[in-house]
């Protein structure tokens, strides 16, 4: 929002709108204390207020009149306000409310900053919340309104007289604006601005916007009840050690996944022959679903990648075409029809995964290729490589270069958050080296204390998880670089080791072993939950579907695919199983079926 830039970055707070009513109270500036009741002191001519519960009385009644109105109902709102004697806001807030929603810039500013115009008498502002700022975004509204109304002249003015003298320093702000100016008419304006017009919700945005700045005593946040509910719900996900349901929990009852619902039951097996020469495939180095959770691709020390279909457990496809054996990494395309695979013949390929067909080869290395992402509109690739001169590459669907970071390492893995944020590239050493995406900008680079073998951006582009070759995995945040939490307990070692963050609202860390085990931990405690024996070799891979939170995937150097989840999946899986392609084996108490080829297809 065009608001924003006096900061220079977009509100935290969603833009509902505002609906605490056109409620008063006592004011801070009369000698009471803010939001307090009528009579200082909960209901007329009791004694001192007692706790709710070891909480502020004064607190959560003006917190459920507010929730009242949000609900609906006002009549309910009204008395409970009348009996407590509590009241949701004071009259300046009220004020300030009305002439925001009506326009009033003049009055808005006399209320926010008293009439004396130096915040004496004015409202009561948040720890650290800065009155010129809110000025600015006030003075702003006006400039937008009245270049609307095609008065430019008094827009002009505005941005001379009033603007400016507030953003000294902000000069782009103030270029912003000034380009404004140039708008052939009001929907050029409203489109260019980002803006909805005096008429849309704007106003109401603004107001949203202005009350993160003002004190909670005289003005609740909007929709405080829903946001503190939305926090229990949240913790209570967060403390359950299972966490498999992708419904958000009851309020009415404390939440907790029963350990039987864990991922933890061989669901499938995949095993892949070599058609040339009827051997098992040496090993298997990464393994991915699909967005839509549908398919799952398989690559490792063949010259073919395969494509599995998750629901009839077979496979789809092969992918012929490169040119020499080690395939090394995979990525789906958002649409999930796509694969690109990078291969030790110093190429990346992208296929068409329903026919099969190899559209295009992204060269020009002189390494191996180890790593690649899509861009979430699923027309650009970002390929890693060892080559120290296209180690970060962007290519379009056509095979074209569009950009090359200067990048001097060999990129052995790369990560890009899923609103484009932040791209992440690993090297072969102990460092990760962070991006801004849209801006191509080098913004960091952090050392870790060992070789790192595998990165994952969470789904809520905040969190890295980091692999490292000395047996442990690392959730650090990316804006603060802080290491969050710590995950040992598996074994790392020479060979490229790849972890995952998955389960219902991503509380679960997993990742492969050496020793062939797969590690899961609770991710906000850093507890091993569960540890399980994987596969023969060397496991190196686990992959979480993106939809399904009781199921992942995981390959080995054993030369396995194996598909988990709980134990009443496995049981379903294998009543429907047809008898002549499935057989029945006994490991503690999973179940595995044992799935042939199914079509194979060359690339030309």
């Amino acid at each position: 929002m065009l608001a924003d830039i006096s900061r220079g970055e977009p509100s935290a707070r969603p833009p509902h709108p505002v609906s605490n009513g056109s409620r008063a109270s006592t004011s801070a500036e009369t000698g009471t204390m803010p939001g307090a009741s009528r009579h200082g002191r909960g209901r007329a001519g009791s004694g001192p207020e007692e706790a709710y519960f070891g909480h502020s009385r004064e607190e959560v009644s003006r917190i459920l009149i507010q929730a009242l109105h949000d609900l609906g109902h006002h009549e309910a709102a009204a008395m409970v306000e009348e009996d407590s004697g509590y009241q949701v806001e004071s009259p300046d807030v009220v004020a300030f409310r009305q002439a925001v929603l009506s326009g009033s810039w003049v009055k808005a500013e006399e209320v926010l900053c008293g009439k004396t115009g130096d915040g004496r008498g004015g409202l009561v502002l948040a720890p650290g919340a800065d009155r010129d700022t809110m000025r600015f975004r006030l003075r702003q509204q006006k400039f937008l309104e009245l270049l609307e109304q095609r008065e430019t002249a008094r827009a002009l003015a505005v941005l001379r007289n009033e603007l400016t003298p507030l953003c000294q320093q902000q000069h782009q702000a103030l270029h912003l604006l000034s380009r404004f100016l140039m708008c052939q008419d009001a929907d050029d304006l409203r489109t260019k601005a980002n803006w909805d017009g005096a008429n849309g919700q704007s106003r109401r945005v603004l107001l949203s916007q202005l009350s993160e700045s003002i004190s909670p005593s005289v003005m609740l946040p909007d929709h405080r009840l829903a946001t503190l509910l939305d926090d229990v719900k949240r913790s209570q996900m967060d403390r359950c050690l299972y966490h498999t349901s992708p419904d958000a929990p009851s309020l009415c009852v404390d939440h907790s996944c029963p350990r039987s619902r864990f991922p933890s039951r061989i669901m499938a097996e995949f095993s892949t022959p070599n058609t040339g020469s009827g051997r098992m495939a040496d090993e298997v180095w990464h393994v991915r679903f699909s967005p839509d959770g549908k398919r799952l691709a398989s690559c490792g020390s063949e010259d073919f990648a395969c494509v599995w279909d998750v629901e009839r457990l077979t496979l789809i496809t092969q992918l012929h075409g490169h040119m020499r054996r080690d395939i090394g990494s995979l990525a789906w395309s958002p649409d999930s029809k796509h694969l690109v695979t990078c291969g030790w013949d110093h190429t990346a390929r992208v296929w068409n995964t329903d026919t099969g067909e190899c559209i295009r080869i992204l060269g020009d290395f002189n390494t191996p290729v180890s790593s690649s992402v899509w861009t979430s509109d699923g027309q650009t690739i970002i390929t890693g490589s060892f080559d120290k001169k296209m180690s970060i590459c962007e290519w379009n669907l056509r095979g074209e270069r569009l950009h090359t970071w200067k990048a001097p390492y060999r990129t052995e893995d790369l990560a890009l958050s899923s609103d484009e944020r932040w791209l992440v590239a690993m090297d072969d050493q102990k460092h990760i080296h962070v991006y801004s995406f849209p801006t191509r900008e080098h913004l960091y680079d952090y050392e870790f204390n060992a070789r790192l073998t595998s990165l994952t951006i969470s789904r809520d582009n905040n969190f890295l998880l980091v692999n490292k070759a000395d047996g442990e995995a690392v959730l650090m945040d990316l804006e603060t670089r802080r290491v969050m939490q710590r995950y040992a307990g598996h074994r790392g070692g020479q060979y490229t080791i790849r972890s995952d963050v998955g389960g219902a609202n991503e509380n679960v860390v997993v990742s492969g072993s050496e020793d062939g085990r797969i590690c899961f931990w609770h991710r906000s405690t850093g507890l091993l939950i569960q540890d399980l024996e994987g596969h023969s070799d060397s496991c190196n891979v686990v992959a979480w579907s993106p939809v399904d939170p009781c199921m992942l995937a995981s390959g080995g150097d054993d030369g396995r695919i194996r598909i988990w989840s709980n134990a009443e999946r496995v049981r379903a899986a294998t009543a429907a199983a047809p008898a002549a392609s499935s057989s029945r084996h006994t490991n503690g108490t999973s179940n595995r079926n044992s799935m042939g080829l199914g079509k194979s297809v060359s690339a030309g």
